[in-house]
């Protein structure tokens, strides 16, 4: 086990570039990654439908104590950082947060408009709660009491728009080398991807890093996504203020 290790948890509503974020730090060769260590007990507690239900539970543990426990016990492979993808809707109000505490927490942030637009291509019914915004609010404002400041903020447009930058500018703010190997991976699958990825990934299965590129306008909802988007709109809008 190394003591010294960094480990990091990121946390990001679905469809972003979460994955993306998880590839970048696969390829600094000295990380290793989780992928949503939480899904299988999300679930198992809640009983929602999401594709590939029984294969996700069949493949983690569904105990949210067991799983908290080992984000902070030994990393993979003993290498010295451990990158956490995890979404903030998988933590449930009444799962145990004290590990949190034992590792470095990060925001991952996008836009609602483009979230949703992004989701009803993978899922048609979908809620405030299956997008992540109001509990990674909760989530975000939960740590910057305890630290007394606000935890690193990303936010997906900024990483889009100039990666290398803005990649820097969160290893500073983890306290982490930064090494521009995070920019570049190959295509395909990874052993490290969770079961699910057939249902989700295909795109960042074909990608080979972040494409600096201009922010686009989403065109706007369908009506009757358009109330998800204004509830979602302040809770980004409150961390958006302190991205990095």
């Amino acid at each position: 086990m190394n003591d010294r290790a960094v480990r990091v948890a990121m946390w990001s509503g679905p469809r972003n570039i979460s994955t993306a974020m998880m590839r970048s730090f696969e390829a600094r060769g000295d990380a290793a990654v989780s992928d949503e260590p939480f899904y299988a007990a999300y679930l198992s507690r809640t009983g929602i439908d999401h594709p590939m239900r029984e294969e996700v539970i069949a493949s983690q543990s569904s105990d949210p104590r067991e799983v908290g426990a080992s984000m902070v016990g030994p990393v993979p492979g003993g290498l010295p950082i451990w990158y956490q993808k995890h979404m903030t809707l998988h933590m449930l109000e009444d799962f145990d947060r004290d590990w949190m505490h034992g590792v470095r927490n990060a925001f991952l942030i996008r836009e609602p408009r483009a979230v949703l637009a992004s989701y009803i291509q993978k899922r048609a019914d979908v809620t405030l709660a299956d997008i992540g915004f109001v509990q990674q609010r909760e989530l975000f404002e939960r740590e910057a009491e305890r630290l007394g400041r606000a935890p690193p903020v990303v936010d997906a447009a900024d990483m889009l728009a100039n990666p290398a930058r803005t990649l820097e500018r969160l290893c500073v703010a983890l306290e982490l080398p930064y090494t521009p190997a995070m920019l570049r991976w190959p295509p395909g699958r990874r052993a490290s991807d969770g079961v699910w990825a057939p249902a989700w990934y295909h795109a960042v299965e074909q990608s080979t890093g972040f494409d600096p590129q201009e922010p686009k306008a989403v065109p706007p909802l369908p009506a009757e996504l358009q109330p998800l988007e204004e509830a979602a709109l302040p809770h980004y809008d409150a961390l958006r203020v302190h991205r990095l």
